[in-house]
């Protein structure tokens, strides 16, 4: 019999950190970085699992998986109450996490963030900035900014996902599962992350690894 899966999902706005915060947490508690479309792929390919066919929806950026092949923390999903709705028919969670950051902090990461199109490649302006001002640093292509990610963009954005998240957050604190973790930085925020995660299942590595 396999070890019980760890059912949860990472909340929290467009540049809040989600990606790093799930890669952090596949490295330190043994699980499998996924993306969205190679989870719905192996799920179907395996003919299911535990929560099999778990819809994407924006957001749906990265997915873990367990130990087990059960998948066990989508990031950015739900973002809306009907995406809620449709993963409780899929799986019961056991925890969720949510990223508060301040708008500004968002506004400004977001908006200092340029892309190389081929690759897919992200730079940011203000800490991972590129050798060369707006030059991808292998090709030596020029870097562009998308449309989204400009700043009136995305201050839309923003408030879009304060608004479709609110009643997510309020349905899972009602549930007594939702785990709010508020901050700037990354770094400052993973050990409260980490710490909570180490009481559900065992890590592999300790905090100062990652």
């Amino acid at each position: 019999m396999g070890a019980k899966v760890l059912r949860a999902v990472v909340l929290g706005p467009p540049g809040s950190g989600k990606g790093t915060v799930c890669e952090r947490i596949a490295r330190s508690f043994g699980l499998q970085h996924l993306s969205s479309g190679q989870f719905l792929r192996e799920s179907l390919g395996r003919g299911g699992g535990e929560c099999p066919g778990c819809p994407p929806g924006p957001g749906a950026a990265e997915m873990l998986s367990c130990r087990s092949p059960s998948p066990s923390l989508p990031a950015g999903f739900p973002r809306t109450l009907g995406q809620a709705e449709a993963l409780d028919r899929i799986c019961e969670l056991d925890l969720v996490i949510s990223l508060n950051i301040p708008f500004e902090t968002l506004k400004d990461r977001l908006s200092a963030r340029w892309i190389h199109p081929a690759s897919g490649r992200v730079y940011n302006m203000e800490f991972n900035p590129p050798h060369v001002h707006g030059i991808d640093d292998l090709t030596g292509e020029p870097l562009v900014q998308r449309e989204d990610d400009k700043p009136e963009a995305v201050a839309a954005r923003l408030r879009k996902y304060k608004d479709a998240a609110k009643p997510v957050i309020e349905l899972y604190k009602s549930r007594g599962i939702l785990h709010s973790f508020s901050g700037t930085e990354t770094n400052k925020i993973w050990p409260y992350v980490y710490a909570l995660l180490s009481n559900k299942i065992p890590p592999l590595h300790s905090e100062e690894e990652n």
